[in-house]
């Protein structure tokens, strides 16, 4: 069934609007903002759950640009169902607890009309059909979490997270937005050339054809990597997400748990069935950038978390990893990955959720997230350390536990991914067991938070409010109901996510609680054991991480040194560039379009010969003319002499346009360049002669940068008349220039004129000619302006 166009519209666009009211309400209720903000969630979540209970499937489009035939276009399928739900559900039980975990902190007004606003951005993410709208909402997603993580404004590593988060994640989606323009461009070549998101995964097949033709298939997977990675903090990108924990807890468990973070996923998911045939197992461009991408983030997060003193960095290192086993499953190109990719998902989602949430409890009720001074909270957060634990032993991926379903499929996805491809494919089930031996390690220790001795340094515990409670409590009890009814939850709504991510028509699938010795099974058993056995040397571990992960060994040196180079450098260049001068500007800024343009050029023109006139003797004969006054120019031993010489190059057009059947311009071209030397020669002699000395760099310097602009505007005005207009446009001027044979008084659709030029210029052109007609009247107002300041006295 088609969605409802108007349903779609106001899943996405009511969160905007409950974001402009909120300063309004604010004024009214105060601190429960929290929960209006929470009813705008729920209403968007019932609109999702009616989308969903309908079976709406298909295109919901409106109008947007339509001269460049792009349409706000939404699609609803099973992930995006699914990432509507998390946006929305999830949202609902964040905003209500921040309820309580907000009271009394600054800025609660801005804080959750940009919860709000974040919430339609990723709604719209989530239903984008369209690649610009979904460029549109993604880059919405990075400025709202600009402002959310940046909320403490006045704590200078709040403000560094937030530069650091806006920096790389806008950063990578310029890279795919590159990527999209490609796409577009390639559809264009293989048929008619749309923006849409759907039919290009209808017409993947030729897609992929016209990119593998063009060269562009790895450079388009490499760009829309570069805006999955970025935003799913993905190695390198990673370091971004711990940083952002400066933000308050909710906005860490919404924004980087189950929403913001999920939208580099959903971008692998949602392009899966355009790269990958139905055909794929050879170890293709895809798997390798993406289940390598995957397998090393997984890794990488996983050792980092378990070097994290932290809680909310444990938990951080924690997302990126769990992101990773997400991305490297979408990459193995069998079907098991996409199981493992679309299950994890939501699981995830509800565990990793409801964690940030205990740390957020922890947080306020302790007052401390050093990892060292807690311990032994089951005492004072008996129904928090239950929560904690369910979700826990869930993302150690313990079975029955719903994270060890999907982490199973993940190992059968490596098992045969291997099996397939033999050789170094080894290596994947071996990486995605050594990553999963500390994603163990650093689970187990969160959930030994709540029990053993209390630290000394451990001071007085309060009681959570109901508000801060239920929600996290929610959150279990999702855990638990996925871990125990499985393939309910994939009956339900994973299998259609499956559907979406897999090339061709698929079903949905199933799983088991495993009863026989299988090899993934296997791997299962060696993951727990050997954390089980790795884990009382935790400690020891977590000191040797944190040793050898020093200086350029960790991305942020990298990162750091990076930016600090980039403001030495640009504290060096202000002075060489911002002098003063306006010599020093009109360099750069003829530099800067000469370079652009003939690069430009060169990247889409093959060559100029073809393009050189085939000029008769006449022709030759006055352009060589004209290049000799013009060289001549250079040895003119005086002001006026240059500009005698100057005027033959002038005449030489006038002749140009007479042997070339336009005398009217030729007329024209004669006036102007009398005009303008008897003007020259009035001017220079009330000029003096002598001007000073002329610096020989400054010289050197001036002759490239004219000389660059000559040959931009010589190359300009080759490639701009080399090619012929259409016939249809010189005869639709022809017949409408004159009078027509009938017509009344009036008459709008001719030009009513015997010459054509002039027609063109005053009637086809006219708001053209009326532009330079301004630029014209302006320049003499100005002159006349300084002329009456000069005889003022005004010389300054």
């Amino acid at each position: 069934m088609q969605p409802t166009p108007e349903v779609v519209l106001a899943v996405v666009f009511l969160p905007f609007l409950g974001a402009a009211a909120t300063p309004l309400v604010y004024r009214v209720l105060g601190e429960r903002t929290a929960y209006y903000a929470a009813a705008v969630a729920l209403a968007c979540f019932g609109l999702v759950s009616s989308l969903y209970l309908n079976g709406a499937h298909g295109t919901a489009s409106f109008e947007w640009i339509p001269s460049l035939g792009v349409s706000l276009a939404f699609y609803v399928d099973g992930l995006a169902l699914l990432i509507s739900f998390l946006a929305s559900g999830v949202g609902v039980l964040i905003l209500t607890y921040s309820g309580g975990y907000m009271h009394g902190e600054p800025g609660q007004a801005k804080y959750y009309a940009t919860l709000l606003a974040f919430m339609g951005s990723m709604l719209g993410v989530a239903l984008a059909g369209d690649l610009l709208a979904l460029f549109v909402f993604w880059e919405l997603t990075s400025l709202s979490s600009f402002i959310l993580i940046g909320h403490y404004t006045g704590e200078e590593a709040s403000q560094y997270a937030a530069r650091k988060s806006m920096l790389i994640t806008v950063s990578g989606g310029l890279f795919m937005l590159v990527g999209f323009l490609l796409l577009v461009w390639v559809s264009g070549s293989v048929g008619e050339q749309t923006y849409s998101l759907t039919v290009m995964l209808e017409n993947s097949e030729a897609i992929r054809g016209g990119l593998r033709e063009a060269g562009l298939l790895v450079p388009v997977l490499v760009l829309l990597g570069m805006g999955a990675a970025t935003k799913s903090a993905q190695v390198p990108f990673h370091v971004w997400l711990p940083n952002a924990m400066e933000a308050p807890t909710p906005v860490s468990a919404f924004l980087h748990s189950a929403t913001m973070v999920k939208a580099g996923v959903y971008l692998v998911g949602r392009f899966r069935p355009l790269f990958l045939s139905e055909e794929s197992l050879a170890l293709g461009e895809w798997t390798l950038l993406f289940a390598v991408l995957g397998l090393a983030t997984m890794t990488v997060a996983a050792i980092l978390a378990v070097g994290a003193t932290d809680i909310k960095e444990l938990l951080a290192y924690s997302t990126a990893s769990h992101l990773g086993l997400i991305t490297a499953a979408f990459g193995f190109a069998n079907s098991f990955g996409a199981e493992a990719g679309a299950f994890h998902i939501l699981n995830h989602a509800s565990f990793k959720a409801a964690l940030f949430l205990v740390a957020g409890i922890v947080a306020h009720e302790a007052g401390t997230r050093n990892i060292e001074k807690l311990g032994g909270l089951r005492k004072h957060l008996p129904v928090t350390a239950v929560i904690a634990t369910v979700a826990s032993l869930s993302m150690a991926g313990l079975p029955p536990f719903n994270g060890f379903y999907s982490k199973e499929l993940l190992f059968e996805s490596t098992y045969y991914a291997a099996k397939d491809l033999g050789g170094a494919a080894w290596l994947f089930p071996v990486v995605a067991v050594f990553g999963s031996v500390f994603t163990f390690l650093y689970s187990i220790k969160f959930a030994s938070l709540f029990f053993g001795s209390e630290p000394d340094e451990l001071g007085h515990v309060h009681r959570p409010p109901l508000a801060m409670l239920v929600p996290p409590a929610l959150l279990g009890v999702l855990v638990l109901a996925i871990s125990a009814q499985p393939n309910a939850f994939i009956s339900a709504l994973v299998g259609d996510v499956y559907g979406s991510v897999v090339p061709g028509e698929a079903h949905s699938f199933s799983v088991k609680f495993p009863t026989e010795l299988t090899p993934y099974v296997i791997m299962s058993i060696v993951t727990i054991v050997v954390g089980a056995v790795s884990f009382p040397f935790y400690d020891r571990l977590h000191a040797g991480v944190n040793a050898v992960l020093r200086g350029p060994v960790r991305a942020n040196w990298w990162y750091d040194n990076g930016v600090d180079g980039l403001n030495v450098l640009s504290a060096t260049a202000i002075p060489r560039v911002q002098t003063g001068l306006l010599r020093t500007y009109a360099t750069w800024a003829f530099v800067a379009i000469a370079a652009l343009a003939l690069g430009g050029y060169a990247a889409t023109t093959p060559g100029l010969p073809g393009l050189v006139p085939d000029l008769g003797l006449a022709l030759v004969l006055v352009v060589a003319v004209a290049v000799v006054a013009a060289l001549a120019i250079l040895a003119a031993p005086s002001h006026i002499a240059g500009v005698l010489t100057l005027s033959i190059v002038g005449f030489m057009v006038a002749i140009f346009y007479i042997l070339a059947n336009a005398p009217d311009l030729a007329l024209t071209q004669l006036v102007v360049e009398t005009l303008v030397l008897v003007i020259f020669l009035l001017v220079l002699d009330r000029l003096p002669a002598y001007y000073g000395s002329i610096d020989p760099d400054l010289a050197v310097r001036d002759s490239l940068v004219a000389g660059a602009v000559g040959v931009t505007v010589f190359v300009t005005v080759l490639l701009s008349t080399s090619a012929s207009p259409d016939a249809s446009l010189r005869r639709f001027l022809t017949q409408r220039a004159g009078v027509p044979a009938e017509h009344g008084p009036f008459f709008t659709d001719y030009g009513g004129g015997s010459n054509i030029v002039n027609v063109i210029l005053v009637d086809f052109r006219a708001f053209d000619t009326m532009g330079e007609i301004s630029v014209v009247a302006m320049a003499a107002l100005a002159i006349l302006t300084l002329i009456r300041m000069r005889s003022r006295g005004e010389t300054q």
